[in-house]
């Protein structure tokens, strides 16, 4: 029985944060839920770090998370890590052209923002201002027919933290790929007030799923981050003390960011699993509770 290979990439360019730990967490459950199905099963993770390292997926690589980070998308965009890393989201796309399960891409935050470059059918163009902390997101209508987001229903609560955003959708573009915009920033239909016009997830094709926003953030990592004294001040010069309370206060509601944890990474985790057990064999794990 082949080992299933899981690759954490780290675009955090050797910064020490929350977001390793929780993919790390988010990983282990997975790989227990997997082995519970398949107890013969063996699995190996891999940590690579492109931007301080150099390292590039395993071409072995089963099922890829590609983390956020810092900086501008364009900072060593024709860099050797870059190129590589560019060339990884090809081969996904490639392989599952060819009608192979194998690998799959879940790109967050500034992998998602290389990605809408890599692929072409958006912009990234740097925001007037900083956007972070708890906030609402709404899916479109193919965004609520598809797995990645159709649990979590038409308005949900992700963290933000991001200096840029994809703006200006080249529909066509995005449709010659097989690909969809799963969630923006500002309801679709244009019912309630304006929040902005970012692009928030897309399937940028078969085998790439990404969103703009941290859905690995879990309720200790951000509590952790929006009461440093610094990053409490600049919430509340943004957003006022009242919206700062309700941030917090929110971290306890089980269907905001709690809900969004629970469900987005473990179900696109079990999805492309069940979806490359049938080819190898394996015994699929039971779906998520909704």
């Amino acid at each position: 029985m082949r080992p299933l290979r899981l690759c954490l990439v780290d675009m955090n360019n050797g910064v020490p944060n929350e977001a390793t730990r929780c993919f790390r967490v988010l990983l282990a459950g997975f790989v227990a839920r997997a082995r519970g199905a398949n107890p013969g099963l063996e699995f190996s993770v891999v940590h690579v770090q492109p931007r301080n390292l150099g390292e590039a997926p395993p071409k072995d690589c089963d099922l890829a998370l590609c983390t956020g980070g810092p900086g501008s998308p364009f900072d060593g965009y024709e860099a050797p890590w870059c190129t590589g890393f560019r060339r990884f989201l090809d081969a996904v796309v490639d392989a599952q052209a060819s009608g192979r399960k194998s690998p799959s891409a879940l790109v967050v935050c500034h992998s998602f923002e290389i990605a809408i470059q890599h692929f072409g059918f958006a912009r990234m163009a740097r925001r007037a201002t900083r956007k972070f902390g708890i906030m609402p997101a709404y899916t479109t209508k193919e965004g609520a027919r598809s797995d990645l987001l159709g649990t979590l229903g038409e308005r949900f609560f992700v963290w933000e933290h991001r200096d840029w955003e994809a703006v200006e959708l080249n529909r066509a573009k995005l449709a010659s790929l097989d690909g969809e915009l799963w969630a923006v920033e500002t309801r679709p239909d244009g019912g309630g007030a304006w929040k902005g016009d970012g692009l928030l997830a897309f399937r940028f094709a078969p085998g790439v799923e990404g969103t703009q926003f941290h859905p690995e953030a879990d309720r200790d990592g951000a509590l952790a981050w929006i009461k440093r004294p610094e990053q409490a001040a600049a919430c509340v010069e943004a957003y006022g003390e009242t919206t700062y309370h309700r941030m917090l206060a929110s971290l306890d509601d089980p269907l905001r960011l709690a809900r969004t944890f629970e469900q987005l990474i473990p179900g696109w985790l079990t999805r492309t699993f069940n979806a490359l057990a049938i080819e190898r064999d394996l015994s699929p794990i039971a779906p998520l509770p909704a």
